[in-house]
């Protein structure tokens, strides 16, 4: 059965929907690499991002195994036919590209590529990317290249819209970074109120059982008493803010170690039994997994601190072809109607946000002494 490579405007328009479907740049330069591989039928491609350090940030590759990839070792430096598509801004399609005198070879672990088709990717007059294709899946006489100039065209609105998309991502991804920087702050000041309020709080009772233990001893324990309580309720305090200033380690670990660990922490912290369980769920796109998280964290606040719960449980499953978190306790419950309508949302509204923001459902089932669950479903996983 031979091999039959996608042709046609269907096959352009799927590449196109696939960039345009992510919002991480990482996400988006992968996407770029496998459409361009695919609708070009190469064996090989790549996709560098420069630094301003005459290396690459960011370099993406696809048709390498994850094997090979670690043993070809550090990212390239912009030298030889890298450099030409970064600096000379003009498309380059050889025959050879070990016998283009630019050539400068390859690493031990490289594979061996013969035809050669690059094309700078650009923002206006910046270059902001090259990509690489090579040893294309056709027959081909020795020393001419597979890659014809409809390959070129077709790889240069491809660049086009990469740009696009490439821009895109940029721009959300600096949009969050302001997002978690005014998170950040709001969650300085809430922690300045709430630990100063009790330590005033500690100081004072603290007062009154130092000029009661001589007067009145049984007084005096009973303020003792309180003085204890409060330390361990700043103590609680800190320690929750610090779990959520810390940032989340999801791009190393993935969502599922990161939510284990971080419910890991909460349970020692908080005298509520908090647990977690994760059954089939594969990785999703990082904006997805931000999303649970964060909505992960808002209900857990809102359990640990509110609802007086002793146990609550973190629940990560597939269901219908979709990821589904679920955050049930055993608190006091509210009437999610009341608490509208009095202006108290519990946090619910940038929940219900963040789950519209990926494309998700947030539902929230509570009464008053019955507990609360919340759920967020995603498509995906």
């Amino acid at each position: 059965m031979s091999h039959r490579p996608p042709s046609g405007l269907a096959a352009v328009s799927a590449a196109l929907l696939a960039m345009s479907r992510h919002l991480e740049t990482r996400d988006v330069l992968k996407t770029i690499v496998a459409s361009a591989r695919e609708l070009l039928d190469a064996e090989y491609a790549a996709l560098g991002v420069p630094d301003d350090h005459g290396g690459f940030a960011q370099f993406v590759v696809d048709g390498v195994s994850d094997e090979q990839w670690k043993a070809i070792g550090p990212l390239p430096r912009q030298h030889g036919i890298l450099a030409a598509m970064l600096h000379e801004a003009k498309p380059e399609r050889l025959a050879d590209v070990r016998e283009d005198p630019r050539f400068g070879g390859w690493p031990a672990a490289h594979p061996d590529m013969s035809d050669f088709l690059g094309l700078p990717i650009r923002d206006g007059d910046d270059i902001i990317g090259a990509l690489f294709l090579a040893n294309k899946r056709c027959p081909k006489p020795e020393g001419t290249c597979g890659f014809t100039a409809e390959d070129e065209e077709l790889l240069a609105i491809l660049a086009q819209h990469a740009a696009i998309a490439l821009t895109n991502a940029r721009l959300y991804e600096r949009s969050r970074e302001l997002t978690i920087a005014e998170e950040r702050s709001r969650l300085a000041h809430e922690l300045h109120d709430a630990v100063s309020q009790k330590l005033f709080s500690l100081r004072l009772t603290a007062q009154a059982a130092a000029a009661l233990v001589d007067r009145d001893p049984a007084r005096a324990k009973g303020e003792l008493q309180q003085v204890a309580a409060l330390a361990a309720e700043a103590v609680d305090e800190l320690r929750a803010a610090v779990v959520e200033l810390r940032p989340a380690a999801l791009d190393e670990d993935g969502l599922i170690a990161t939510l284990r660990t971080q419910i890991q922490v909460l349970d020692r912290a908080h005298t509520a039994e908090v647990a977690f369980r994760s059954v089939g769920v594969r990785a999703l796109p990082a904006a997805q997994e931000e999303a649970l998280l964060r909505v992960s964290q808002e209900a857990l606040h809102n359990a640990l601190r509110h609802s007086g719960a002793g146990h609550v449980e973190v629940a990560l499953t597939r269901r219908d072809g979709g990821t589904l978190l679920r955050i049930t306790d055993d608190g006091s419950g509210f009437d999610p109607a009341a608490t509208r309508r009095a202006g108290r949302h519990l946090g619910l509204v940038s929940m219900r946000d963040r789950a519209d923001g990926v494309g998700g459902k947030l539902t929230v089932e509570s009464a008053p002494g019955k507990g609360t669950t919340i759920e967020m479903e995603v498509p995906g996983g």
